[in-house]
């Protein structure tokens, strides 16, 4: 078999066109694959056939020339073609903090009406250890197919960290799971058309859990160095020259950066469904729920600190007219999921503080009413200038000498000395 797929090209079916399918989708086109790309909102499947890219890791330059290759679709029907089927669908929590595995239960049911024999499943979408074997196999099976017999099925997690360029799909190590030894054979094969190094674990759910190990591992970091910038901050001492000289340590220390809290789609999300699983077997992972009670208590130790420097200068937060710095959840992206920029200007505004922002990324925040502002000539007119979210390419020293106060809660202005400068 193996001879014959690297002779020919295969046909790869993805299901979720996000941050995780679309850079799949054009990597495997450009390896000369054939690409069925299926997503159920008609808006992307229009823009990928338009050549529109609305992802910033794959710019439309990238997505145009092998547009050829690729059929977008909301149609599971044409899945029946393909060699192969990745799954790369939004794995969210419900509101009462649980994983909510509805859009991946609607892909498998959706996609089982349509398996073939000899098709290879692949699921990329983060989850607990335990939902490839309990939770897609079953499904799939509901297409009279049999694991190991007529369909193989892995799991392999996405480690896309967006608005990234220096690690990318084909250098980053892709971590391949199969249900059995022909499964993860398979999928290894499909994956080094894309990748430069595929790394085999035993089983679906040592892939699983090695994606949460990897999110809960930042989430804890983050955490505890967010702590140490409140106590840091009551002990008058600077934490980002603590970071700093620590960072010099060239063994046994990682470097993490305090700031306003966790956004994005995996590292506010991701752990809780360790959690959420780890309670099946009698264990209350308290590392992971502490990391997250002190992440999402950063946006209002950030209140607080916007709230103290106001009063420095003898000014009350009702009333004042503050600007925020970066709406998006990490600099370079325009993703809200989760951002952390978002929380910390609905408490401004419910204290009475006349908020607006600028975000070269984010043009209008829907829910707050809000449109971004140019920087240029409004300066002056603020009580206060917050930077929440550092993206390159601002000039924050220059806006830190012309703001009447400057609170900086991403250590952006390291170094500098000017007047009504504060840090987180």
């Amino acid at each position: 078999m193996a001879s014959d797929t690297d002779r020919h090209h295969m046909t790869v079916g993805v299901i979720g066109l996000g941050y995780v399918g679309l850079p799949l989708v054009v990597a495997f086109a450009e390896a000369g694959d054939e690409v069925v790309a299926v997503d159920i909102d008609w808006q992307k499947v229009a823009a990928v056939n338009a050549g529109n890219s609305y992802i910033e890791d794959v710019s439309s330059e990238r997505l145009r020339p092998v547009l050829p290759m690729i059929k977008a679709t909301t149609r599971y029907a044409d899945l029946a073609r393909t060699d192969v089927v990745l799954i790369c669908v939004p794995t969210p929590l419900t509101v009462n903090r649980e994983p909510d595995l509805g859009p991946l239960t609607a892909a498998a049911r959706a996609l089982a009406q349509v398996l073939q024999p000899g098709q290879l499943v692949v699921l990329e979408s983060t989850t607990y250890p335990g939902t490839t074997r309990e939770r897609l196999v079953p499904l799939l099976e509901e297409s009279g197919l049999r694991l190991g017999e007529d369909l193989n099925v892995a799991f392999s997690p996405e480690r896309v960290d967006p608005g990234r360029t220096d690690f990318t799909l084909r250098n980053t190590p892709k971590v391949v799971g199969g249900m059995t030894p022909a499964c993860g054979d398979r999928a290894e094969e499909l994956y080094a058309r894309v990748c430069d190094q595929i790394v085999r674990v035993s089983s679906p759910e040592a892939a699983e859990m090695t994606k949460l190990l990897e999110n809960i591992f930042r989430s804890v970091n983050i955490a505890l160095v967010n702590e140490l910038a409140m106590l840091a901050d009551r002990m008058g001492i600077d934490v980002w020259e603590v970071v700093e000289a620590a960072s010099t340590k060239p063994y046994g220390f990682m470097r993490f950066e305090p700031g306003p809290g966790l956004g994005g789609h995996c590292l506010p999300v991701d752990p809780f469904y360790l959690t959420w699983r780890a309670r099946e077997f009698h264990m209350s992972t308290e590392f992971i729920e502490l990391a997250g009670k002190i992440n999402q208590q950063m946006p209002y130790h950030c209140v607080e600190r916007i709230e103290r420097a106001l009063n420095d200068v003898a000014k009350p937060i009702k009333g004042s007219r503050i600007l925020i710095l970066g709406a998006s959840y990490k600099g370079g992206v325009g993703d809200l999921r989760e951002s952390p920029a978002l929380r910390i200007m609905q408490v401004l505004i419910e204290r009475g503080a006349v908020v607006s922002y600028h975000d070269q990324h984010v043009p209008k925040l829907h829910e707050l009413g809000l449109e971004s502002v140019p920087l240029d000539g409004m300066l002056g007119d603020l009580d206060a200038a917050v930077l929440v979210t550092a993206h390159p390419g601002l000039d924050y020293a220059a806006i830190a000498a012309q703001s009447p106060l400057f609170v900086d809660l991403r250590g952006a202005t390291r170094g500098l000395q000017v007047e009504h400068l504060v840090r987180l």
